[in-house]
């Protein structure tokens, strides 16, 4: 009997031995070699992602398009009306419809030509091509958002998979301590009691319940980033919108990768700000010395060029005052007399001119009108800038924040709960210590990464966000930390051109 215990005690400690070994060996190696089958599918990296959603956005087609169409009106505005001809018949007499019979009976072949008030048409060219002139800053801008949205639903995708991968981890460990609690309740030794298998077995399965919550998610956020990395061309969707059934909207449509289970790269991007000097600075910067630099964004830019063409537009309303003017001229053509004699034909010439002289409800309120939308117009850049302010202001305060709780994470936090683990798990193999502390120990220190890696993946979001409100005139540079090249590798803009 005495034998049986010890043989029963000896499983007990080698078995617990065994947990603490695998606890903190699996501690040292936070990131697990990828998978042949990574291998063989190509993991999806950040960059990537950016890059294919940048390209395959059907937005900036459509844009390029609206530029053009405003590019070829602006020529087609700049031009004279067209001509209007006139042939007729003109005095023909009732009583015999004899061409000959009366001297103002004549055939009648007219030309007219109208001639728009003052420089409306020049200035009419000149307001479409100041608005032709956003559209490029209105792409820059969406590349830029795009890069935002489709970089962070990447981090929140890389995100779950990574805490999917830490509880994996750690449920062949709360999945040893079941065993080692099973061993010792049934061996009557130590401490352990009915309950500790419980709640052993209770935990395994919360473990089970995070990781069907964190496969939720991952379908979210895999749903949402396989919409930007759609393929398409006009000529397909086309095609697609005549078919009669949907089918071939499968076979036209391409994904860059799969519309789930996509592999993400297990490399979390390290983004380089731009001006840092804007950032990391304990003092805050005023708001006269954001202002200028914000103004240089490619949507504050946008607007301005809007505000441009409105301006021209208080110029083209005050055309208005100008006449509007008209010549035509006609060619008569009579037959000869009763008598056989020839009659002279006839031309005519005249001009055409209106009198804007009651302008008080017309002309005077168009130009009010006018003004009053290049004011509202500036207003939405006010607008605009506030926004850009705020938002700065709301991501600096995130990230310096963010920054203190990583420092504390990393030197204080994540060691001293690797700590109580280890004390916790001693005591207990030492009979010395309550299960239920050895469990409540290791879900902390589980508890503890998922928040670490979360505070990580938050602080590349927030980057994300502040390099496009500083993007400015200045291209953005985007980084993959490589082993020796950390910070040595620059990528095009993240929302720059491609």
């Amino acid at each position: 009997m005495n034998k049986l215990n010890d043989s029963n005690k000896f499983r007990m400690k080698c078995g617990a031995g065994i947990i603490a070994i695998t606890i903190f060996t699996a501690s040292a190696a936070n990131n697990a070699a990828e998978s042949p089958e990574m291998k063989v599918n190509e993991p999806l990296s950040f960059e990537k992602a950016v890059r294919a959603a940048q390209k395959n956005d059907p937005w900036l087609t459509g844009n390029v398009h609206k530029q053009r169409s405003i590019e070829s009106m602006s020529t087609a505005v700049n031009t004279l009306p067209t001509p209007k001809m006139s042939i007729g018949l003109a005095n023909l007499p009732t009583n015999g419809f004899d061409f000959g019979q009366e001297g103002m009976t004549q055939a009648k072949v007219g030309i007219s030509q109208m001639f728009p008030r003052g420089d409306t048409l020049e200035f009419k060219s000149q307001q479409l091509k100041i608005q032709s002139e956003a559209y490029p800053y209105q792409r820059k801008d969406r590349e830029s958002k795009v890069a935002v949205t489709v970089g962070s639903l990447w981090l929140d995708a890389y995100r779950v998979q990574q805490s999917i991968a830490l509880i994996e981890k750690n449920r062949s460990l709360f999945e040893q301590l079941a065993d080692v609690a099973q061993a010792s309740y049934s061996s009557a030794l130590g401490k352990t009691r009915q309950q500790d298998i419980v709640r052993a077995q209770l935990e395994l399965t919360r473990l089970e319940d995070r990781l069907d919550k964190l496969a939720q998610q991952k379908n979210h956020y895999e749903g949402k980033l396989s919409q930007w990395l759609t393929t398409f061309s006009t000529a397909k969707l086309s095609k697609i919108s005549n078919s009669i059934d949907g089918a071939s909207l499968v076979a036209d449509l391409t994904l860059y990768n799969a519309l789930h289970n996509i592999k993400l790269s297990q490399q979390l991007p390290q983004i380089n700000l731009l001006n840092p000097s804007f950032v990391y600075t304990e003092s805050w910067l005023k708001v006269g010395e954001l202002v200028p630099y914000l103004s240089n964004h490619p949507s504050v830019i946008a607007v301005e060029k809007k505000i441009n063409a409105t301006r021209t537009g208080v110029k083209l309303a005050k055309q208005k005052y100008k006449p509007e003017w008209g010549v035509n001229a006609s060619y008569g053509y009579r037959g000869d007399d009763p008598m056989g004699r020839s009659r002279a034909d006839l031309f005519s010439v005249g001009v055409t001119f209106d009198l804007p002289i009651f302008t008080e409800n017309r002309q005077d309120n168009e130009v009010q009108s006018a003004i009053s939308k290049t004011e509202a117009m500036k207003t939405e850049k006010l607008l605009l800038l506030r926004q850009l302010l705020g938002a700065y202001s709301s991501a600096k305060g995130r990230l310096l924040r963010l920054i203190d709780r990583q420092d504390l994470y990393k030197k204080k936090l994540l060691p001293q709960i690797h700590d109580q683990a280890e004390a916790s798990l001693t005591a207990y193999t030492n009979d010395d210590g309550d299960f239920s502390e050895v469990v409540r120990s290791r879900i902390a220190v589980l508890n503890a990464e998922i928040d670490h890696l979360t505070l990580n993946v938050e602080e590349q979001k927030i980057l994300l966000e502040l390099n496009y409100l500083l993007i400015g005139n200045i291209n953005s540079a985007m980084t993959q930390k490589k082993t020796n090249l950390a910070n040595s590798n620059q990528y095009a803009a993240i929302a720059g051109e491609k």
